[in-house]
């Protein structure tokens, strides 16, 4: 049987994208995010909204350059995949794990409200003009010959 480990989300930060280095300099970017599951109410007909909380980590130049473009709040689009990580308690000697997403390709989404660099107001642009077109298969997509370092930001 064939497995597939492929995760699409989009949300609103929760906080701040954290930004690290391993010791041996790769950059490691931890962020929340909180996606939002609509669905009508069975016994009051009324539309609920249902949040589900998601650890991303996204390595490398990647990171750096989201957590340069994202804050708390800001509405983003995450490709990764499922990860799980194992281990056992220092103090309780139970062990422990933990579900979250490793992002692989992240896209800007909702809209600058003008201006550029930033704008006014917190929002942000971005013109995909000034970025090389994806190989085929897009950026990371294992289907071009672009590595890591052919990002275009």
């Amino acid at each position: 049987m064939a497995n597939y480990n492929k995760v699409i989300l989009m949300g609103r930060l929760t906080r701040d994208p954290e930004l690290r280095y391993t010791k041996s300099e790769t950059a490691i970017c931890k962020l929340g995010l909180a996606v939002n599951r609509r669905f009508k109410d069975g016994a009051t007909g009324e539309w609920k909204e249902e949040p589900t909380f998601v650890d991303v980590t996204i390595w490398g130049k990647r990171g750096e350059a989201y957590e340069k473009f994202h804050k708390k709040g800001d509405a983003t689009f995450i490709e990764g995949s499922l990860r799980l990580d194992t281990w056992e308690d220092r103090e309780s000697g139970q062990k422990r794990s933990k579900l979250y997403v490793v992002g692989d390709n992240w896209e800007f989404v909702g809209g600058g409200g003008g201006g550029s660099g930033g704008g006014g107001g917190g929002e942000r642009s971005y013109e995909p003009s000034s970025a090389p077109a994806p190989a085929a298969g897009g950026y990371g997509s294992g289907g071009g010959n672009l590595d890591a370092d052919d990002t275009p930001f």
